[in-house]
């Protein structure tokens, strides 16, 4: 039997900042981000001092047995469209590769479709991050559009994939989902 894990995301606190600020300047973070510079403490504190305030947002530290290990987040909630897109980030090197992504983004797509009553998901991931598109169409995420040369990273233009998830795309493999992930040792 797999060990157990106890993954949780909870609200954004005051006391996340200094974790976060760090985070966010790892080479391995900003590898995947759309801005890949460094950024500094005054840059991060507008942007952390704005988060909790704006209704079209939501963010969540990713704790593992109870020690913060990245961050989750919903952006561009639109009720009236019923959509929102989403991003994750595991920063401690050490969880990655244990399933602690997939179970973060069960929780987040959990959380849209059952508790926002949500009707689409969606998320936008640069081409060479192979691995987080097989993640994301693992969980029924289809792939809606190429964005083609749409952000620049080290003096480069980059491409990025754009997927998305319904509802009913994610009503129909939920239970098997949620069944791989208990045979992973997740309490889904």
């Amino acid at each position: 039997m797999p060990e157990a894990k106890d993954v949780r995301l909870r609200d954004l606190a005051p006391g996340d900042s200094d974790n976060l600020f760090a985070w966010r300047n790892l080479p391995d973070i900003r590898r995947w981000m759309y801005t890949d510079h460094e950024i500094v403490r005054e840059e991060h504190d507008r942007w952390f001092a704005a988060a909790s305030k704006d209704p079209s947002r939501k963010y969540w530290i990713v704790e593992l047995d109870g020690r913060p290990v990245g961050l989750a987040n919903l952006a561009d909630i639109v009720p009236a469209h019923r959509k929102a897109t989403w991003a994750y980030y595991l920063a401690d090197a050490a969880v990655r590769g244990r399933g602690i992504g997939a179970y973060v983004e069960f929780l987040v797509i959990e959380h849209v479709f059952s508790k926002l009553k949500l009707g689409k998901l969606w998320c936008e991931v640069l081409v060479d991050n192979k691995g987080v598109i097989k993640l994301h169409e693992t969980f029924g995420f289809q792939r809606e559009a190429l964005f083609r040369q749409h952000v620049v990273k080290g003096g480069e233009p980059q491409d990025v994939a754009g997927l998305g998830l319904l509802a009913a795309d994610w009503a129909a493999i939920r239970e098997e989902t949620r069944a791989r992930l208990q045979r992973h040792g997740f309490p889904a």
